[in-house]
């Protein structure tokens, strides 16, 4: 935005933002413009000097009045020119002065000021421009290719004429001057290549067989200087912002490898006092030494930035770096003072300000290596695979010393401790699966084996009285009643079969016990009373729902938890006195509930006291009856005397008018009971 001020000396136009003074001299003017654009109407305005200027934001109406204003004072005719809107993508290129028109017919379609433009690639029949960046504007056109169709004329190269006539004019990196140094066939592994590296003051420029860069000082982020885990080699790595392109390929790392034993002498391309007075002593005119130092020190002086190298993290091997796989590539990862670096296909670096948690995983293929996960603050999630055991105390004490959050912390220290524990023994010496499984076919063997030998319905869980609740207990008994009553082999047959059974129930007792232990809690017990933050909670989960759409359960609880915790204190009184008012409900009727249980107690232990009454008085009577008839059927008499009081209970209904009897003729000698009571007794 701006002020614009026509005058009879010439056009001048004011930046708001950034005050720049745009002056054009009447006497310069050549052309001018008048068209419909984006923001109503716009002028545009071109100097004999080839200089393009474009003003938008114009009413209509104003046309005539401008129209008028630049033939009485300009000798101008302001021509009206509409732009092409048809949408096709093919037509002819115009260069004009600093201006790249792309025309159908004799409308243009767009222009492309040509000082924009930063780099110009040629490939088969096609021209790439790249643009600068703009740092005013939130979205920027970065790249624009043309394909230009083959001619028929000899000698004429078109995508040359094209290139050669955008590079005329276009602000593009030029290597004036010699090169400050050159390195030689160097081997790049991202883009792949042998490359050869000129150092020029302001930009480096990477010269390849195929391709050529040129990489700007001020696009360089960070450098790395990384030793490989052989120890023979190493990774010169440098981060890049913008990424260097080629075709639809972005490279946001140059990563250099370089042998250790290779040696350079090096004479800078300037005078001693030159070198001197730029680089202040971190560089001299002849230099010798390692070629990956050699680089790194040259680097290091003109892009004036640290090299970053590992830090104090040694693995199981004593190398700075681990072996793992990111993607389907192999390589290596290098725990950093702040951050993680893995290279090289494809490089990636983390930092730890960005890291929201990492994870240590179980192998999915062997569990003779984990994954090591970090997910950042973004959710972008990197999973480095493959990574052997051995690594992981180390890698868990680095980050735990870092201080970054681990998702799993208490599963994986338990896991921390079964890796040393079988750290040195070999795969096959031990497999804790393999046994379980061996243990668990023993058990099904043997209780197949039981099944078989055992007779009737009977389930192991029936025989065990000693260890299973009274309910199970009175069953097995009115069960041993039946069948002891049967006849004597069949209670041989059972008296042999408890040492089997037992061991199996044994083994089952936990399975059976667990729903038993439910039963304590009645279900009719006055329910606690919630806390006031619950109660709110309730009150207030469907409004947090709905103000954040799609949100998970754990970031309510804690988006719940920072609402409760900025509440004023007066709301949360509110919310306390209804919570009181609960808890007083809940007293009450705890007191209800008591009072009712105490009444229902006394009812049971009166109810017990008769059974048991009336049990003692027909134990009595059964001791007499057995006396008297011990010689006919001693079986009869043992069944008799073990009925349980399920049975018992079961059998006062039935002989409710044999009590009667009995109750009048006490005192005399009872007759001996007849067939139909012995046969009712047995049932």
């Amino acid at each position: 935005d701006g002020r614009l001020r026509l005058s009879r000396q010439g056009v001048i136009f004011k930046n708001s933002k950034t005050g720049k003074v745009d002056n054009i001299q009447a006497s310069e003017l050549a052309e001018g413009v008048w068209r419909r654009v984006a923001l109503g109407h716009g002028l545009k305005l071109l100097t004999k000097n080839g200089h393009v200027y474009k003003y938008d934001g114009f009413r209509e109406s104003e046309f005539d009045k401008l129209s008028d204003f630049f033939k009485a004072h300009y000798c101008l005719e302001l021509a009206e020119k509409d732009l092409c809107v048809k949408g096709w993508n093919w037509g002819t290129v115009r260069f004009g002065g600093q201006l790249l028109s792309f025309d159908i017919g004799e409308q243009p379609v767009f222009e492309i000021p040509l000082s924009n433009v930063s780099q110009c690639t040629t490939g088969k029949n096609e021209v790439t421009l790249e643009f600068h960046q703009n740092d005013d504007a939130e979205v920027s056109l970065m790249e624009v290719r043309f394909y230009v169709p083959p001619t028929q004329e000899d000698g004429v190269d078109p995508v040359e004429a094209f290139a050669q006539n955008v590079l005329s004019k276009a602000d593009v990196i030029q290597a004036t001057g010699d090169a400050i140094c050159i390195f030689r066939e160097l081997q790049c592994l991202t883009p792949r290549g042998r490359y050869d590296i000129r150092i020029y003051p302001t930009f480096l420029h990477l010269h390849g067989k195929t391709f050529d860069y040129k990489i700007p000082y001020t696009t360089v982020l960070r450098l790395f200087l990384l030793p490989h885990k052989d120890q023979r080699q190493m990774f010169f790595v440098i981060s890049l912002d913008p990424p260097i392109k080629q075709g639809q390929t972005r490279y946001h790392f140059l990563i250099l490898l370089f042998s250790k034993d290779e040696d350079i002498s090096l004479t800078l391309n300037m005078n001693e006092e030159e070198v001197e007075k730029r680089f202040e002593g971190r560089l001299t005119k002849n230099m010798s030494g390692s070629l990956y130092e050699m680089v790194s020190r040259v680097m290091k002086a003109l892009v004036n930035r640290k090299i970053t190298v590992p830090g104090n993290f040694q693995g199981h091997s004593g190398a700075q770096c681990i072996t793992c796989s990111y993607k389907a590539s192999s390589g290596l990862l290098y725990p950093l003072e702040r951050g993680f670096i893995y290279v090289h296909k494809p490089p990636v670096h983390i930092r730890f300000d960005e890291i929201s948690f990492v994870n240590f995983a179980r192998g999915t293929t062997t569990t003779r290596s984990f994954d090591f996960e970090i997910e950042t603050k973004q959710g972008t999630q990197y999973t480095f695979s493959s990574i052997e055991r051995e690594e992981y105390g180390k890698l868990f004490d680095f980050v735990n010393a870092k201080k970054l959050n681990i998702k799993n912390r208490g599963l994986k220290e338990g896991m921390k401790q079964s890796y040393d524990e079988y750290a040195d023994s070999d795969e096959d010496q031990h497999d804790a699966y393999l046994e379980r499984m061996k243990e668990e076919g023993k058990i099904r063997e043997e209780n197949a084996n039981d099944s078989s030998d055992g007779s009737g319905e009977e389930t192991d869980e029936s025989f065990n009285p000693g260890e299973e609740d009274d309910d199970v207990a009175e069953e097995f008994d009115s069960n041993a009643s039946a069948s002891s009553s049967s006849g004597d082999g069949d209670s041989d047959r059972d008296d042999k079969k408890p040492a089997k059974k037992a061991k199996i129930v044994k083994d089952r007792k936990p399975r059976k016990k667990q729903p038993e232990s439910k039963k304590g809690k009645d279900p009719n017990a006055p329910k606690r009373p919630m806390s006031a933050y619950m109660l709110w909670l309730n009150a207030s989960r469907e409004k947090i729902k709905s103000d954040h759409p799609g949100i998970s359960i754990t970031d309510l609880s804690k988006k719940a938890g920072e609402l409760w915790k900025a509440m004023s204190k007066e709301k949360k009184e509110e919310w306390d006195r209804k919570a009181e008012d609960a808890r007083r409900d809940y007293e009450k009727a705890m007191k209800e509930y008591s009072k009712a249980d105490s009444h229902r107690g006394e009812r049971a232990k009166k109810k017990k006291k008769k059974q048991e009454k009336q049990v003692k008085g027909k134990g009595d009577k059964k001791g007499a009856t057995s006396k008297s008839s011990s010689s006919k059927s001693p079986a009869k008499g043992m069944s008799d005397s073990f009925k349980s009081k399920e049975f018992v209970s079961s059998d006062e209904s039935s002989s409710a008018e044999s009590k009667k009897e009995d109750s009048e003729d006490e005192g005399a000698a009872s007759p001996p009971p007849s067939s139909e009571d012995s046969a009712s007794g047995s049932d």
